[in-house]
Formats: structure tokens, sequence, C-alpha cells
């Protein structure tokens, strides 16, 4: 297999398209953060992180069965990717996407609570912008390769200081910080997640209708995720026993903890939807501003919740400046030619 070429410079004309890509980005990262305090708030409810993670998971996979089955390019788009799959234009591995999504919800419900959101998303900020950054060198996404700048390095780079930063606050005050190896690992896992969808959704894509492929991209990166963290259930089951609140008669009444579903479907629709624009270090970085913006409000408006320190405020402060340094280099370059 050869190596894939590097991608070739942007035109000027791209960078409007740019901007629109990292907005979108940026949008899937509010709802990011959104999904974690909901996921969070239902593992407590029902006693499990993963079996939290099932119902979240579940109910995305329910909602995008009913939506691809009344869609008949969406369909299309599915049988494609089957097709591909037995023709071996598509490889196993790369529409095993969902595991990663479905570590990244059971890490929400695992330690969203105790980390708070803030720190949860500052932890996968950090596995989220280095891991990118080796994903697009390595050219996983259906982009290309994209190379290494001082500005895409030094991104990443930052946001392990932010993280530094932020967590250096809370170690008095949060039961174990140690938890945030988890959500880390999450984030690493989600940029290989990224690439994945976009090579799915190249081969899913139906002529004449651009969402068809989005939409059998992110079907399949539910159907993965919920086999997967059924199977991860099962195991903490067997190991710890049968956690009464997941019983569906003991299921907390608020709908909006039964949210997380549809929040997932928006913002993996948008990375399947993008990431062959903007490569996966800027859909890393656009996601990360939400993600960051959004879960500093959550933790400040949301009543019993501590209000985020000053560490956290610097951290937070830090991963922005992180994901505006490769973003003004790109546009600087753009100038330049």
């Amino acid at each position: 297999m050869t190596a894939p070429a590097p991608v070739p410079s942007p035109s000027p004309g791209s960078s409007a398209g740019t901007v629109v890509g990292v907005g979108a980005a940026v949008v899937g990262g509010l709802g990011a953060a959104v999904q974690t305090r909901v996921n969070g708030s239902l593992a407590e409810h029902v006693g499990s992180g993963f079996g939290a993670a099932v119902i979240s998971f579940g109910s995305g996979l329910l909602w995008l069965t009913i939506a691809v089955a009344c869609w008949p390019a969406a369909r299309a788009a599915v049988g494609r990717v089957v097709s591909a799959l037995r023709e071996h234009r598509l490889r196993r591995w790369e529409v095993l996407g969902g595991t990663a999504g479905g570590f990244y919800v059971a890490a929400q419900g695992l330690t969203a609570a105790t980390l708070g959101v803030a720190l949860f998303m500052v932890a996968v900020v950090a596995g989220q912008s280095t891991s990118s950054l080796l994903v697009d060198r390595i050219g996983l996404a259906p982009g290309g390769v994209r190379l290494i700048t001082l500005g895409r390095a030094l991104g990443p780079l930052l946001t392990v200081v932010a993280v530094a930063v932020a967590v250096s606050g809370s170690i008095g005050t949060v039961p174990s910080v140690g938890l945030a190896v988890i959500p880390f690992l999450a984030g690493a896992f989600q940029s290989w997640q990224q690439a994945m969808n976009g090579r799915v959704r190249a081969v899913a894509a139906v002529p004449g209708d651009r969402f068809a492929g989005v939409a059998a991209a992110t079907f399949g990166n539910f159907v993965v995720g919920t086999v997967a963290l059924a199977a991860a259930f099962g195991v903490s089951v067997l190991v710890v026993g049968w956690p009464t609140g997941t019983l569906p008669t003991a299921w907390p009444l608020d709908l909006v903890l039964y949210s997380g579903g549809l929040l997932g479907i928006v913002f993996i629709a948008i990375q399947a939807a993008v990431v062959h624009r903007i490569g996966v270090l800027l859909l890393a970085l656009g996601m990360i501003a939400g993600q960051i913006v959004g879960a500093l409000v959550l933790d400040v408006v949301v009543p019993g919740v501590a209000p985020p320190g000053p560490a956290m405020y610097a951290g937070a402060t830090l991963t922005l400046l992180a994901v505006a340094v490769p973003v003004v280099e790109s546009r600087l370059v753009r100038r330049r030619r």
C-alpha cells in the first residue's frame, strides 16, 4: 500500500469553505458539551456509566433507524457501504469508528459528574488535539496527508499546557483527578473516529443528495457504538451485578436526560460532513472551542455544580489560544500565496 500523497495547498477560494466548516465544528462542540452534562446526569440517576451510555447511544440509533427507513437516499447510501465492504473497497476496520464514539459516551457517564464538565472537556481537548495532528499527518482522513507546520504543532502543545494548568487548580477539589486520563483517551480516539466517519461518508455518497452519505456514516457509527457499549455493559453486570437504576421502570422522568442520543447525532454528523474539507486537526480544534465555551457556561449556570476556579478559566483560555494558532497560521500562508 503506497503512502497517501500530501494534500495540495488550498486555493484562495477555499477560505470561505474553511470558515464555514470550522464554524460547523464549533456548533458540534457545543452539542458535545451539553451531551456530556446530560449523560453525566443520566449516569447518576441510573447508577451506571455504561448503562447510561447504552441508553444514550441506543436512543440515537433508534432515531437514526427511523430516519434511514423513511429516507430512500439514505437507504441507498447504507447499501453503498455494505457493497464497499463486500468488494473490499472499504476495509472492516474503517467502519469501526463507532467504538470510539461509544467509549467517549461511556467516559461521560463514568467521569463527568465527578470531574465537572469543564475539566472533563479540557482533558478531552488534550487527547483530541494531539492525536488529530498525528491522524492528519498519517493521512487517515479522506482528505489525505496534511503536513505538520509550526502552528499545527504549537496548537496541540498549548493544549497539553492548558490541561496541566486546569488540573493544577482542581487537585484539591476533585475526589480523583486521575479520572481525567479516561476523557483524555476518549478525546484521542475521537480523532480516529472522525477520520473513519469521513472515509465511510466518502464511499456512501449518493449523487444528488449531499447529506445521504453523512446519514449513512452516522448510522453506522451508532450501530457499532451501541453494540460495543452493550457488550461493555454486559461485562460490567457480570463483574459488579445488575444496577437496579438501569431497569426501565426506574428510569428518571425528565425527558431532557434522554436527549444525549440526538445531541450525538448532531455532532457526529457534523464531523462526517466537514472532515474531508478542513481535515481532522481543524475539525478537532473547532469542536474544542465549542466544547470549552459550552462546558464553562454549563458549570457556571447549572444549579448544584461548583463553579470553575481561576485555574480552570486560565486553562480554558490557553485552550482557545491553542485553537486559534493553526487557524491564523493557515490564513497567513494563504494570503502570502
